[in-house]
């Protein structure tokens, strides 16, 4: 049986845990070579030796995504080792949670740094090469890029964001022969949801997700792969996900509505203060 992505060259931004990683993993098995990028070596080799077991080929590559010249090396080195670049996903990215009144502009300001021109940094970086092989960019954003939520301003705002460089770029890279695809996922598995904003790990924080909502990250994987080798844009991700964005777009008055009932009385600054996760 043929595999999907038998002999394609794959850059990841964000690929030492989570969705990045289970991608990556996902992607070996289809016959892709796999550039690892991120800024935790130790961790992406730790990705690699899975990619390996997974009968893939990969390369790791440190990278900050917030840093263009640290790109620019990572995208060199990766075209370097395979040839070019054929699929890239601009995965990295993190979160700030908090009331909007407990935060401020640094935060936002941080926010924006790593998942737009984060995500900026890596388009500019790969799109010679795309355009090149006429690949397919992939750009995550999250449906909460889709419907906004309280007490996630600045995580929304960058998402939603993402969502219109997204539909932008499928426009003007049609042309050019390359494919972009938006990926929105929903709750997916991962350590996210258990660092703060201050970037500290808590192991033992309880999942503010209902654990029925939360969906296995190779689980995601697996459709985010079947999206990016169809080349299509609108890649929502999980069936929460799918139906949150569907109720939105054809009833966001009663979408609205619900999450005012659900929050009223909840939403206290002072009671909210400090609380949040960072990585998403």
């Amino acid at each position: 049986m043929a595999k999907r992505f038998e002999g394609k060259s794959v850059f990841i931004t964000g690929a030492s845990a989570g969705i990045g990683a289970a991608v990556a993993v996902g992607l070996a098995r289809e016959g892709a070579r796999i550039a690892l990028a991120a800024r935790r070596k130790d961790r992406l080799e730790e990705v690699k030796a899975k990619v390996e077991a997974a009968g893939g080929k990969a390369v790791t590559l440190a990278c900050d995504v917030c840093d263009r010249a640290s790109v620019d090396v990572a995208v060199a080195e990766a075209v370097g080792a395979f040839g070019g670049i054929d699929v890239a996903l601009a995965n990295a990215g993190m979160g700030v949670a908090g009331l909007f009144e407990n935060l401020d502009v640094e935060a936002f300001r941080r926010q924006f740094e790593t998942n737009v021109f984060g995500a900026l940094n890596t388009v500019y970086a790969v799109l010679p090469h795309l355009i090149a092989s006429k690949g397919t960019l992939g750009l995550v954003s999250s449906v909460a890029g889709r419907v906004g939520a309280p007490t996630t301003t600045a995580y929304c705002a960058s998402k939603f964001a993402v969502y219109g460089l997204a539909e932008a770029l499928y426009y003007e890279l049609a042309d050019r022969g390359v494919a972009v695809t938006c990926i929105q996922p929903g709750f997916v598995r991962s350590e996210i949801r258990h660092i703060d904003n201050r970037g500290v790990y808590h192991p033992n924080r309880k999942d503010p997700i209902p654990s029925f909502l939360v969906v296995p990250t190779e689980q995601a994987a697996r459709e985010i792969i079947g999206y990016l080798y169809r080349r299509k844009f609108n890649a929502i991700i999980t069936g929460h996900g799918k139906a949150i964005v569907f109720l939105n777009r054809l009833f966001p008055g009663t979408v609205r509505l619900v999450q005012r009932l659900a929050t009223k009385g909840k939403l206290n600054p002072r009671a909210n203060a400090g609380k949040g996760f960072q990585e998403l």
